[in-house]
């Protein structure tokens, strides 16, 4: 895992517009612009369990967004998969892919009707999960549909790296409480890290906020998360880092 004060992020995945809901609910709390607009378009990205969703669901009340959420458990294989992962790999990633590119293409009909909007996926980590969780030869497969799609998606003006560490992100699995996670390895979580870490050491797709989630609670602390909004409004290109040693 690359040091917290030096990391970098991947890109995105968006889902359809009408699946979209404000998150106008407990997750919101009041934001001071100081007359600065957020980026139109967020996307966080993150390993298992970092806490992506939670973070865009907050992001979208707090500015008003419509949020795209990933909705990873309506992959019907996903349980499967972490159960059987050799079984059910090529299924689970084919899914994701199909899913994934459906909803972007929807999303690019819908575009005029919702120009902001806080993702929790980008589409350029689907080869990243499939780089670890196929065979050789199923990679192979998967990389000749995945060139033969084509997949126009729309660039973020933030990306938002949440990074932790493998001790961390096994605790808030444990705690989120679904049946199927608690299965997920150590070894698995760590390679995960490892190729996150790789991917956003070389990511210049967007502006980056590379974000220490370890010792910070983005969940449930409003000055952890008041400092974090703060922060990334000022940010409008090159890549930056959130460390809550910052704050002290």
């Amino acid at each position: 895992m690359v040091a917290a004060s030096n990391e970098h992020p991947f890109a995105s995945i968006y889902p359809l517009v009408k699946e979209c809901s404000l998150s106008g609910d407990k997750q919101s709390i009041g934001v001071d612009l100081k007359g600065r607009t957020p980026p139109p378009f967020i996307a966080v990205e993150g390993p298992i369990g970092v806490g992506k969703t939670t973070l865009a669901k907050r992001l979208a009340a707090s500015f008003g967004y419509p949020t795209l959420l990933e909705n990873a458990e309506q992959n019907p294989f996903l349980e499967k998969f972490y159960r059987s992962p050799k079984q059910s790999a090529l299924a689970t990633q084919l899914f994701f892919l199909f899913h994934r590119s459906e909803k972007i293409q929807d999303l690019r009909q819908a575009d005029i009707f919702a120009p902001v909007r806080v993702a929790d996926f980008l589409i350029d980590k689907d080869p990243l999960f499939a780089r670890i969780n196929l065979e050789p030869d199923e990679f192979q497969l998967y990389e000749r549909v995945y060139q033969q799609m084509t997949i126009d998606a729309p660039k973020p003006d933030l990306v938002i790296y949440l990074q932790a560490s493998t001790d961390v992100l096994l605790e808030r699995i444990e705690q989120r409480g679904v049946s199927f996670e608690q299965g997920i390895s150590r070894d698995y979580l760590e390679r995960l890290n490892e190729v996150y870490s790789e991917f956003f050491l070389y990511y210049d797709g967007a502006p980056l906020l590379i974000v220490n989630a370890s010792e910070i609670d983005l969940a449930n602390s409003d000055r952890d998360y008041s400092h974090l909004v703060d922060y990334l409004l000022d940010i409008r290109s090159g890549r930056h880092y959130f460390n809550p040693t910052f704050f002290g």
